[in-house]
């Protein structure tokens, strides 16, 4: 199947995102979002492998300048790979979930969605965070979490805890992240194209905290496209 044509147009614009090599384009939800600041880091770690294998990355997210600067410095994510928008246009041109819509506006619906409602799966994922997952790789490197639970895994609290800085972070700075809060809710997704502009993998969020279908290794999809030690 050929990638969007919204997508092509859009790729065209940007240096480095043609057709020839294989490109991985994320969709954000807004910067201030769980989904993207979580997304966002996890990208910034596996961008070393992205580049062994020759995969060009580039993140399109809800905001504005200064939020994709404050974006970058707190997740390290590539400034020169994040393009920001004012307005989910190429999200609606792709069919990205909306999340919970209401008449009282977008504050209402997100409550919802964080309390599962219109939004399979947050729960289950919230509670992860909390109980831990010796499935999913470690990501703190704290003394009290190695009391707690041991290395080499997600002990409990760990996740919670990448959450909760994540949380504070785009508290402190809301309107830098969120400079209008009507699209709350907005969902992202994920496309892999291949060289010819054929969809290697993609993935639409279906709620908050679903940037993948596989939360425990979000980026696991890319296992067969990484290069051999990447």
């Amino acid at each position: 199947m050929q990638a969007p044509a919204s997508l092509l147009q859009r790729l065209e614009a940007h240096s480095g995102m043609g057709p020839g090599r294989r490109r991985l384009v994320v969709l954000f939800p807004q910067l201030g979002d769980f989904d993207s600041l979580e997304y966002g880091q996890a990208l910034a770690a596996a961008l070393p492998h992205l580049e062994a294998s020759s995969i060009a990355l580039l993140a399109i997210g809800i905001g504005d300048e200064a939020g994709a600067e404050r974006f970058c410095q707190h997740t390290g994510f590539p400034r020169a790979r994040l393009e920001v928008d004012a307005e989910p246009d190429l999200h609606r041109q792709l069919g990205l979930y909306e999340g919970v819509r209401t008449p009282l506006g977008p504050w209402p619906g997100l409550l919802l969605m964080c309390a599962g409602i219109g939004s399979p799966g947050t729960l289950a994922e919230v509670l992860r965070g909390y109980t831990g997952d010796r499935t999913a790789p470690q990501r703190l490197q704290a003394p009290l979490f190695a009391l707690a639970g041991g290395e080499g895994f997600q002990r409990p609290f760990e996740l919670a805890t990448v959450r909760l800085r994540n949380m504070i972070e785009v508290l402190g700075h809301w309107r830098t992240y969120v400079p209008d809060d009507a699209h709350l809710t907005q969902r992202g997704g994920t496309f892999l194209l291949d060289a010819d502009d054929a969809i290697l993998y993609s993935h639409r969020d279906a709620g908050i905290l679903g940037f993948s279908a596989t939360m425990a290794r979000p980026l696991s999809f890319l296992d067969p496209y990484l290069a051999s030690g990447a």
